[in-house]
Order: C-alpha cells, then sequence, then structure tokens
C-alpha cells in the first residue's frame, strides 16, 4: 500500500529549519559584533589616555625634547608613584602634578623657590587647567606665610614619613595624569639661579603638554 505526503507538512518542516538557522546564524553575528565593538572601544580608550603619555615620556627619554635650560629636570632612575607616596590621585581628576617637597625648615631661598615653583605653573598660561601644583610640607611656616599660602593656587599636603622616606631631599617633581612621577628638578643653590631653574619647569611642562592632550 503506498504512503501517501501531505506537501503541507513537508513546506511546514522546511519554514521551521530554515527559521531556526537563520536565528542561530543572527545571533552568532551579533554577539561577533558586540566583541568586536567592545574591542574597539577598549583601543580607542587606550589610544586617548594611554598612547599620549607614553609618547610623551618617549619623548623625554630619547631626548626628542630640546631642554637645553640650566637645571633641567632629569627623568627618575626608579620608578615611583603617587600611590607609593601615599598620595590619593583621585583628588587631583587625572592633572599633571609639579610637586614641591619642601625641606624641613624653609629659609629665604626656599620661600624663593616656592615662588618660583608657583610663577612657572602661572606661566603655562591656557594649560594651567590641566595643571595642579603642591606642595609637600611640614609645619614649617609662620600664621602670616600659612594664610599667604591658602590663598594661592598651591594644593598643600602635609609630608609623612611614607613621603620623607622615598623623598629624602627637597626637590621639584613632575606626575603625569597616570600618577606616574616622570621627572625630578633638583633645587637651586643661589638665589640667581632660579629664574633658569623656573625656566627649566616651564620648558619641560610646555613639551611634556605639547606631547600629550592627556590631563
Amino acid at each position: 500500500m503506498a504512503t501517501s505526503i501531505n506537501p503541507n507538512d513537508s513546506s511546514d518542516g522546511s519554514t521551521v529549519s530554515l527559521t531556526s538557522n537563520s536565528t542561530n546564524n543572527s545571533d552568532h553575528t551579533s554577539t561577533h559584533s558586540s566583541k568586536y565593538r567592545n574591542r574597539r572601544s577598549l583601543l580607542l580608550l587606550l589610544s586617548v589616555f594611554i598612547l599620549p603619555i607614553l609618547l610623551a615620556k618617549l619623548a623625554l627619554e630619547n631626548q626628542w625634547l630640546d631642554l637645553g635650560v640650566t637645571n633641567q629636570g632629569k627623568l627618575l632612575e626608579q620608578p615611583l608613584t603617587l600611590n607609593e607616596l601615599g598620595i590619593d590621585q583621585s583628588q587631583f581628576a587625572k592633572q599633571w602634578l609639579i610637586i614641591y617637597r619642601l625641606p624641613n625648615v624653609c629659609p629665604e631661598l626656599c620661600l624663593h623657590s616656592i615662588e618660583a615653583v608657583h610663577n612657572s605653573y602661572v606661566a603655562l598660561g591656557k594649560d594651567m587647567p590641566r595643571v595642579t601644583p603642591v606642595l609637600l610640607k611640614k609645619n614649617i611656616f609662620s600664621a602670616q606665610q600659612s594664610e599667604q599660602l591658602a590663598k594661592s593656587q598651591w594644593e598643600i599636603l602635609a609630608l609623612t614619613s611614607q613621603m620623607n622616606n622615598l623623598l629624602l631631599e627637597p626637590q621639584v617633581l613632575i606626575a603625569d595624569p597616570l600618577g606616574n612621577i616622570i621627572l625630578r628638578h633638583q633645587l637651586p643653590e643661589k638665589v640667581d639661579q632660579q629664574a633658569a631653574f623656573g625656566k627649566a619647569i616651564i620648558a619641560d611642562m610646555k613639551k611634556l603638554l605639547k606631547y600629550s592632550k592627556v590631563g
């Protein structure tokens, strides 16, 4: 006895099968597309925030910058971060920092250096909002001096034993927006060296800011 075949059954089965395959292909394409977008977003994030800082650092390490100024900054021999100093990086909102580790006593020469560093910051002009000057100090100022500092643009932090152990001597440091301290400036020993000292900081900062748009 011959078996009859219902055309409608054949048609329905084919339709279900094709629909299922189409759905699987669509899900696979969507997953692949999502992974691609996530990977592209990550690469974009790296290029926007990290690459410019790496380029700025490479520019210094390979002497791409013409920093022919007396008392110019030097690259740190050992890596150092804000976190290692105990400085909360989040309070500076990815800023470049000019950090002045003050001496334990601050004679007239020290006061001149504070003014020179502050003037260097002001000389950055339109780039000032990208930079924060930071003083690391003990309680070494008179009430009047402390009041004057409080009115300035300095961000004042207490010099802790943790900082003191890592920064054995007074110096000026430059930190990038990722919290890496990349340059140090030795303080001048004479008043007539203050101008060159300030110009060296300006030169370093302007060229770092030029190479990196981060911060």
